[in-house]
């Protein structure tokens, strides 16, 4: 991927890691597979996206990892879903070069990932949490790492952005 885009663009100016998927189910009730593959998305991902992005990515480049705004809450059964250390640490190991690195953590968003496998009474109550009262759309989700990626994001570094309409 990184090889087609540099060849298609003349090199690569920003990363937007945003793949992940979502397996809920009680610690005790983890299996090893389902571990495996949560976290080989998950967290293995981004890992092996920005360790290509370290090592190709231009000068004063951006990389926007997509979290979830759940990992503030601790709720049940959302234990092995994400990890923002990543983020963190890399726009430290970054900075010296101008490539910031921050982090997109949306709340309930009305895509599959989200509206798949859960109840109306489910899908309710997370429209409720939010004074907005309202799921949001990937636009609103679009609009925030269209932010970051632009050159007014430039001053943001090592952030993580919990773009949820005050859901969570």
């Amino acid at each position: 991927m990184f090889g087609e885009a540099e060849q298609a663009f003349s090199g690569i100016d920003v990363l937007v890691n945003n793949a992940g998927i979502m397996e809920l189910a009680p610690l005790v009730e983890i299996e090893d597979e389902m571990f495996d593959r949560t976290t080989a998305v998950n967290l293995k991902g981004v890992f092996n996206g920005l360790r290509e992005a370290g090592r190709r990515l231009r000068d004063g480049g951006r990389v926007i990892n997509l979290s979830t705004s759940i990992v503030g809450t601790y709720f049940p059964h959302y234990g092995v879903y994400a990890a923002e250390a990543l983020t963190h640490v890399f726009s430290k190991e970054l900075g010296a070069r101008g490539v910031t690195v921050n982090a997109v953590a949306p709340g309930p968003v009305e895509t599959q990932l989200v509206m798949t496998g859960k109840t109306e009474a489910q899908l309710q109550a997370a429209r409720e949490r939010g004074p907005l009262g309202r799921r949001g759309q990937p636009e609103d989700i679009t609009a925030v790492v269209s932010f970051l990626v632009g050159p007014d994001g430039g001053w943001v570094n090592g952030q993580v952005i919990r773009a949820n309409g005050g859901a969570i």
